[in-house]
Formats: C-alpha cells, structure tokens, sequence
C-alpha cells in the first residue's frame, strides 16, 4: 500500500491540470487565454474597479486570424472555470488588416491579483453573438464608439440613443475610428434614460485631441433653462462648469495627444479627471437636465452670441454617458486600459483542441507575406531536389555502363581498335548510358573518316594519334558539359535560399513592430508569435539551402569521377592505338642465322 499510495498521489497530479483546462464546448477548436492583471504588473490600478468593459485589441502580433470566422462570428469569450460565458461586442474586425477591436464585459476586476479568460474561435458554423448591448451594464444609457462612417453615431446600449445629426468619421482615433469635431456638433436626444433629476448622480467620459489650443471650447455642453453643465477646455486646461460655477484650472491636455476626460456627479460634488485622475472638484449638485445635449459645440451659441463656447477643434471618441456616479478606480482603469500603451490585458498561446505542437502555431502565425517567400523557397527546393535525383540516377546509370563497357573493351585486347563496334557485342543500354561509349564511337569514326581518306590504318603516325585524341577530348568536354547541365541552379538554390528566406524574415519583423506600434502592445506575448513567424521565412530557407549544398558537393564529387574515368579512357586509347597500329608498334624478333 505504501508503494501504491505515491502512484496514485503522482497520477491524481498528473490529471488535475487536464481536468483544470477542460474544454468549454468541442465545436470550437481553438482557444487562447487572456490574463487581465490591474496590479503593479500590469494596469497598475490601486483600488478595484469592479465590473467594468475590457477592450481587447487583436492584431497580427497576438493573433493569427486563422481559422476565425471572417466576420468574427464565433469569438466567445468564458471565464476561467470554462463555465461562464462573458459578454463581449466586436468594434472592429478586419482579419485583412490583421486588426480587431472587442470590447468584454468582465465581472469583476481586482487590482490585488491577475485573473484570466478565455477566448474561443475556430467554429465557422457558429453564429454572432446576441449578448452586445449587455456589455455595458444598464447604468450605462449611452456609449458611442463611432465605428460606423457618416451617420449618426450608434448607442451600443440596449437604450438606443442613437444621435440626432450625422458624424463626421475620423480614421485612425485611439480606438479604431473616431468623430472629427468641428464641423457640426454631435446632438444627443432628449430621452428619458438620458434624464438628469435636480441633485442627481452623472457621468460623462471622452476621449478628446485637441488640433489646437484655443479658448473655452465646448466638449459636452447640456442646458435647460437656467441650468447649465459644461465640460470643455480653455487653451488647453479642462474645466467644468455647473449653473456658471466653473472648477478650478488643473491639468492641461496637449494639442495633437489624445487625453482621457470624465466628469461624475454624484449629488453634493462634481469632480473633473484627466487621464483618469482628479483634476479639479466642484462643491454643487446637478441642476434638472432633460433637453438635447451637444458634443463638440454649443448649439445654442453657435454664432459666438451670448456667452457660448467655441466649436472644439480636434476629435473625439469613445463618449460615454451613465446615470450614475461612476467610482473613480473605474475611470482610471478605462483611462489606462483603452489607451495604446495598455497594460491591463496580456495575450497567452493559442490552443487547440486535440493538441497541436508549437511549430503548428507558428505555421499559424504566419501572414501572407511569410507565406509568399515560404511558397518560393518550396518551389526552390522542389526544383532542387528534382535536378539532385535526376542526376543521381543519371550518374549511377552511366557509372554502371562505363564499368560494363570497359570490361568489353579489355576483351578485345589485341584485336583492331573498331572490332568492338562492328561485333555488337556491346548491349543496347550500354551503348546509350556509357559516356566511354560515345567517346570509343567518336574516336572510330575518326579512324574510319581518315581510311576513307587514303590514309593506312595498319601504320598511324603520331599526328593521326594527335587528331583522334582531340576528337576524343572535345567529344569529353561536351559530355562533362552535359552532366554539368542545370548544376548552376544548385549553386544559386545553395546562394539564394538564405537570402531570400532573411528577406522575408525582415519584412516580417517590420510588419510585426508596424502592428505592434498601431495596436498600441508593445509586451512579449504581442509580438513573439509574429517574430518567430519570420523567423521561420530564415528557417526555410536554410531547410532549402542545406540539402543542396551536400547534394552538390555529393553530386560534383560523382561528375569528376565519371570525369576521370573519360580522361583515363582517352589516355588508354590513345596508347593502345599507338601501341597496336601505330608506327612504334613492335616488331617479331628476328631468327638466328
């Protein structure tokens, strides 16, 4: 027993972790987790913000875009017990781009440790989630990110206070596309939800980029009849004022930066933050509010008659109204994690349900470039192989005929030189394989070319030898030629796979920093996947080069010895010729007298 209970105790271990990552449900293949850490590490929130909005921002560097619906569709997102399935409503989704904007509701988030989620794709079957407008908890009567090009902005909420003018989009805002302020004021309905009761509880919270500092200009602007809110900035200080009762100056904001900026009211004071900080405090209570608020501008000063406030001149995104006093843990965890330099959310390994290895997931990393010089270096090494086998079998087939022939050649030692050709003796494959051959038919149909020219055969000078040794040598140059044939692609494969594998390494490094910089994650697990995507583009073409390189050397090395076998033939030819019917051939010893 007490050799089994450690037995037991190691496998209960061994299987916690896989009863631990159970699968939430099997139609979705792959999975990635997601750590949300608000403490020192990460977001670096000092109090807990609670139940708050998380956006995700997904880009080449942290996700690969394969096997994901190309809508987004089938992006879930459950908590750590793969249980629970969180909110979540998609932004912006351009797997082109390698670019995506999701925004998750999570229920509580602690600044005393890291929590994680997780998210699954991989189900193309799937349909869009229904859950979007429960990201936002119903305190939130109004959000408008803005995402949709030239029409009035959308509530992303369940109330639908959809504005009552058209917007002006902006490409590139802070978080995926923005409102260009300026132009015309952005106008909020007069809906009950949006209703402020005398003393009542309030936020509002922006995103704003100034193009120029200029004075009192209107960011939210709300009034009805003597009661007025006004939150706005003054050569570049951000101010709010209630019923002409206007904060102190506190911190500025700067002119082509984007700042956060929130006000919240929660019936005895209204306190300004900047960059999710206070900034400055009003001691007052919110007058009644329930006539159209205007974003951008003061629609009821527009001509600059009667007190109103300049138009803001810049952009604006992510406008949120809630009915209530939002806490300020919460402001500053909005102000922190929906900027580019976010800390708050870390990307982890994508998984995959039946395993997959981590070279699979790097094969799954890769964008289209990789893939492009991936393609080339396959097409590289295909060639590459086809000509190293071809000459191969090439070589064994004519090494093989030469030994077969040279061993009929000795045969006919002492007969005439032609014998052998005009025998048959030699077998038809033999004749077409054998480089010796065609050497042996070049130097006798030299040698029948001269006797049919009147020379004497029985008595060949040496410049008769001569000219069918330079037959016989240019007959060799050419076959050396012909087994060099399509060699130089060996030697440019050898070259050239290093070269262009590196230039796709380095155009995937550029687009993984290019990503990195728009998504605005500069952390390790944002930028490994892409980074050793192109790695691999070196990888290949190392893979490519190598084999060529041995098979080369393999390949030049059997190209000399058939070399050498011919340079050897013509020698013993030339000899035997001049031996045998040559002017030097030797003579019968004389008899005695």
């Amino acid at each position: 027993m007490r050799r089994i209970l450690p037995f037991l105790l190691a496998l209960l271990g061994a299987m916690m972790p896989a009863l631990a990552h159970a699968w939430w449900q099997p139609d979705w293949a792959y999975r990635k987790p997601i750590t949300i850490d608000a403490g020192p590490q990460g977001g670096n929130i000092a109090a807990d913000p609670g139940r708050m909005p998380v956006l995700l921002r997904l880009h080449t560097g942290n996700f690969s875009f394969e096997g994901v619906n190309e809508t987004g569709a089938d992006l879930r997102f459950v908590a750590a017990d793969d249980k629970t399935v969180l909110n979540h409503q998609v932004e912006q989704f351009d797997p082109m781009l390698g670019i995506a904007l999701v925004w998750v509701d999570v229920p509580a988030v602690s600044a005393s440790g890291k929590q994680q989620i997780w998210m699954y794709y991989g189900n193309r079957k799937a349909p869009a989630a229904g859950n979007g407008q429960r990201v936002f908890d119903p305190d939130y009567t109004a959000v408008y990110h803005f995402g949709e090009a030239n029409v009035p902005a959308r509530d992303t909420t369940a109330y639908g206070n959809h504005s009552q003018s058209a917007v002006v989009t902006l490409d590139g805002a802070i978080i995926g596309k923005g409102a260009q302020a300026g132009a015309a004021p952005v106008i909020l309905p007069a809906s009950p939800s949006l209703a402020v009761a005398a003393g009542g509880s309030f936020t509002f919270s922006a995103w704003v980029r100034p193009e120029k500092l200029g004075p009192q200009e209107a960011i939210y602007v709300r009034r009805d009849g003597a009661g007025e809110l006004v939150v706005g900035i003054d050569q570049g200080v951000p101010f709010v004022r209630v019923n002409g009762q206007t904060s102190q100056p506190g911190q500025p904001v700067q002119a082509g930066q984007w700042s956060h900026l929130a006000v919240s009211a929660d019936g005895k004071a209204v306190t300004l933050y900047v960059g999710g900080r206070p900034a400055a405090t009003l001691a007052a209570a919110l007058p009644a509010l329930k006539t159209p608020a205007s974003i951008g501008a003061d629609v009821e000063g527009a001509n600059g008659a009667g007190g109103a406030l300049a138009r803001f001149a810049g952009a604006i995104d992510e406008v949120r109204v809630s009915k209530v006093a939002r806490p300020a843990a919460l402001l500053l965890a909005d102000a922190v994690s929906q900027g580019a330099e976010s800390r708050l959310t870390a990307f982890g390994p994508d998984e995959q349900q039946a395993g997959k290895s981590h070279f699979g997931f790097i094969i799954a990393a890769m964008p289209i470039d990789a893939w492009v010089v991936v393609c080339l270096l396959g097409v590289m090494m295909a060639l590459s192989w086809l000509i190293m086998i071809t000459k191969s079998r090439s070589y064994s087939s004519n090494a093989r005929a030469n030994a077969a022939f040279m061993d009929h050649f000795r045969e006919t030692a002492g007969a005439p030189l032609d014998r052998l050709a005009e025998s048959g003796r030699v077998p038809e494959d033999v004749r077409a394989q054998s480089s010796l051959w065609r050497l042996y038919e070049v130097a006798v149909d030299e040698m029948h070319r001269r006797h049919q020219l009147g020379y004497d055969m029985n008595a060949v000078s040496d410049a008769t030898i001569s000219a069918i040794r330079a037959s016989m040598d240019g007959a060799m140059v050419r076959e050396v030629e012909r087994m060099g044939a399509r060699m130089n692609w060996l030697s440019t494969t050898i070259e050239g796979a290093p070269y262009v594998g590196l230039f796709g390494t380095v155009i995937g490094i550029m687009l993984v920093f290019v990503v990195a910089a728009m998504a605005g994650a500069v952390d390790i697990n944002s930028v490994a996947p892409g980074m050793a995507a192109a790695l691999l583009c070196t990888a290949a073409g190392l893979g490519v080069a190598i084999p060529a390189l041995f098979g080369y050397n393999w390949l030049a090395s059997r190209s000399e010895g058939i070399a050498a076998d011919m340079a050897v033939f013509v020698d013993e030819f030339t000899t035997r010729l001049a031996e045998e019917q040559g002017e030097g051939r030797r003579v019968p010893h004389l008899q005695r007298a």
